[in-house]
């Protein structure tokens, strides 16, 4: 985050700060357009369908800001912030990026907008305007909002006060006017006059009038008490413009001196309002121009704060959040004015208006996504003071979908499209966040519930997955066999790579923390994946013991320790020392010999079945593992053994050749008669030279004979490339059922 701070930046109350700008860009524009030609097409009833259904899916939007808002520290950045603390940094990042264009475009419109409106005005004998006038006009006007809102946003929004006077005062005329001139009986039924594609093509059309409740939430950073002001705010903005919205229409259809054709006509817009006002356009004009210059200030107020939070999440250049000696975001204002007066050139907008109100309705999407996720994840630190049902948001979510295709379902679908792609780049940055969100509450939920679950049922033999616990005492020195531990556990299981820190080196708790982050950065670095985690214990021998003994949990509990060979004789003792404790626990134990850069792709893969059915099971398993990798898949097992007689070798090969059809795995069986004129170690080394891994079967040592049995490993490893010792201490005669069931 920015360390550049507002700290004399002045800041706004629930009024000025949140209410006003929110309910002055829902009475905006198409509240002087629009509403009279609504009212010509659907008539009175329908109209107020309309506000209602409309109102509703920004009423249920403000909630579940408001919720958001009343749960956390809230900081610059409005809805991307909600967004981004709630949902994660990716997905707030997908859709901050298209939020802060949708802002900046919006001030282009509103300067084209409020230039036409004044232009309109332009007296004929003054002469004809030159064809880039309105243009030019424009530019001079995002020109002038910008540069005030980079001085001073105080000064913007006191500027809206004497506009929402205007407003008032435009509304209050209209009643005036229309109750002078009489009353006539409303127009009730639909005719679609001027609107023949029906009933949703005139929502469509109406809907963003009421959009405009989320100019407030923009002004986050800006708050005294965003939690306060924000609910306060957006709510009383939505109700208020509801209550507006439902006495004009009210008006207009029982208006004596407006037929049902001339407010059915769209090309009348404020002519329907100056016809029956008090003093005709004299409170109009004025009242349109400050509406639309109000639209302009949110936009140029919001955009740049988006971008300020942007940059504060390394979304953004980071000189793009720096701030003027008042506490303004100078540097990412002069950006979003550069950016609106270079759209100006586009000329022709309308299409992109269209693209622009669809964008907006994603973000309200997302809020409302936001609010139902946290209310199902249900994480004990969401406890906001506005409590929202999760299948009401949800409704306002999907209501929001409908109308956004309602709008242009080409637009919906680019719409999504383009902040797919943007979610997908965002997660590919492997971008880092200091604060938790639902994403992570949501997977712990969803893993308790699986655990429950697992504990719930009796494990088969077929369910059987290798969850793994390698011990390394510094990952970078132990690459290759933590390359092959992620190998056999790849899609199938579980890797956990484990530290021991020792008591008497007082490590502390954020020494713990720290080793925890250098694992995960290691593996990251060597592309591989696994749980990192470091354990604080007495000694090296309790310590292995008490971690390996009471690793996972539920129906994860760990079955198999990853033993690496250690380089020196008294580490070789205390790992045999350890496994032979070990092996009463039921753990099965994988003791990993590799070359220093060995490369964990395996074309020949030997193994040594020595007569122990169950130390064959894992060894097989094992292998079949290692072959489900892209890099092995062509690996040629052998399966050999030394018997003592010719009757034992046609009984081994009977007996392997029988089992490996059950488990649909192809190998070479080599079984051979014991020779008087050469050791097993011998035969090892002869057979296997050319194996790229060799597996072996692990017995444990006798109480004092460690030493001889770790002379007994070295001399056995001293003449192969790579080999894994494996002791089977919980895996039953499995293999055929595993393999055979398709479960691995």
């Amino acid at each position: 985050m920015s360390t550049n701070t507002a700290a004399t930046a002045p800041k706004f109350g629930t009024f000025l700060g949140v209410y006003l700008p929110s309910l002055l860009t829902i009475l905006g524009l198409v509240m002087y357009l629009r509403f009279g030609w609504v009212v010509g097409n659907v008539g009175l009833g329908m109209t107020l369908l309309i506000v209602l259904m409309a109102t509703s899916i920004t009423f249920i939007t403000g909630l579940s800001a408001s919720a958001i808002a009343t749960n956390i520290q809230v900081g610059v950045g409005g809805e991307y912030y909600l967004i981004s603390r709630s949902l994660g940094l990716e997905p707030g990042g997908a859709i901050g990026i298209p939020l802060y264009l949708c802002r900046t475009l919006s001030v282009t419109f509103y300067s084209f907008g409020l230039a036409e409106a004044i232009l309109i005005l332009w007296p004929e004998s003054w002469g004809i305007l030159p064809s880039y006038s309105i243009q030019l006009f424009a530019a001079v006007i995002i020109i002038l909002v910008t540069l005030l809102s980079g001085r001073s946003a105080a000064l913007v929004l006191k500027a809206q006060v004497p506009i929402m006077i205007l407003v008032a005062l435009s509304i209050l005329a209209l009643i005036i006017g229309i109750s002078l001139k009489g009353f006539r009986a409303p127009e009730w039924t639909p005719t679609y006059r001027t609107a023949p594609e029906g009933f949703w093509y005139v929502f469509a059309v109406f809907f963003p009038a009421v959009t405009g409740f989320a100019a407030g939430i923009g002004m986050s950073g800006d708050l005294k008490n965003p939690r306060k002001s924000i609910p306060r705010g957006t709510i009383g903005a939505v109700l208020s413009g509801g209550i507006v919205y439902i006495i004009i229409p009210l008006f207009l259809s029982v208006a004596a001196a407006l037929t049902v054709e001339e407010l059915a006509d769209p090309d009348a817009g404020v002519s329907i309002w100056t016809r029956v006002a008090l003093f005709g356009s004299i409170f109009i004009y004025p009242a349109v121009w400050g509406a639309i210059l109000s639209s302009a200030f949110g936009s140029i107020l919001g955009g740049p704060r988006v971008l300020q939070a942007l940059s504060m999440d390394g979304l953004a250049p980071k000189f793009l959040s720096k701030l003027s000696n008042n506490g303004q975001p100078k540097v990412a204002t002069w950006v979003s004015g550069g950016i609106a007066l270079l759209a100006v050139a586009l000329g022709e907008l309308n299409t992109v208006a269209k693209f622009v109100s669809v964008l907006f309705l994603t973000l309200y999407v997302a809020v409302q996504l936001s609010a139902a996720i946290e209310t199902l994840v249900a994480e004990p630190s969401y406890r906001p003071k506005i409590k929202v049902p999760w299948y009401v948001s949800l409704i306002g979510a999907l209501g929001a979908i409908v109308v956004m295709y309602l709008i242009s379902p080409l637009a919906c679908l680019l719409a999504f499209l383009l902040e797919g792609a943007l979610l997908v780049f965002l997660f590919t940055r492997s971008l880092e966040q200091q604060w938790g969100d639902v994403a992570a509450g949501f997977w712990l939920k969803l893993a308790r519930l699986s655990l429950l679950k697992v504990s719930q049922r009796k494990i088969h033999k077929r369910n059987w997955r290798p969850l793994m616990l390698l011990f390394v005492n510094d990952i970078n020195t132990r690459i290759p066999q933590v390359k092959l531990a992620t190998s056999l556990g790849q899609n199938y299981g579980v890797v956990s790579v484990a530290k021991l820190l020792f008591k008497h080196n007082s490590p502390s708790l954020k020494d713990k923390h720290e080793a925890i982050k250098t694992m995960n950065q290691e593996l990251a670095s060597h592309g591989l994946q696994a749980f990192c985690e470091a354990n604080i214990v007495d000694d090296l021998h309790s310590g292995i013991l008490y971690v390996a003994k009471a690793h996972g949990i539920a129906g994860f509990k760990t079955n198999t320790i990853v033993f690496g060979w250690s380089e020196d004789e008294q580490g070789k003792v205390n790992t045999l020392n350890i496994i032979r404790r070990l092996s009463v626990s039921g753990k099965n134990i994988l003791l990993i010999k590799l070359q220093p850069e060995a490369e964990i792709t395996f074309k020949k893969i030997d193994i040594w079945w020595g007569g122990k059915q169950r130390n064959g099971d894992l060894m097989l398993l094992c292998a079949y593992l290692l072959k489900l990798n892209k890099d092995s898949s062509k690996a040629q097992i052998t399966i050999r053994s030394i018997v003592n007689s010719e009757v034992e070798q046609q009984q081994m090969t009977e007996y392997i050749k029988k089992i490996l059809p059950q488990a649909r795995i192809v190998a070479d069986v080599k079984i051979q008669v014991k020779s008087n004129n050469s050791s097993f170690t011998e035969t090892l080394h002869s057979e296997s030279k050319e194996a790229d891994l060799v597996f072996l079967g692990l017995k444990n040592s006798e109480p004092g004979e460690e030493a001889a049995h770790a002379e007994k490993i070295d001399e056995m490893f001293s003449g192969l490339t790579n080999c894994i010792f494996v002791q089977n201490n919980g895996l039953e005669d499995v293999v055929p059922d595993l393999l055979s069931s398709g479960k691995i």
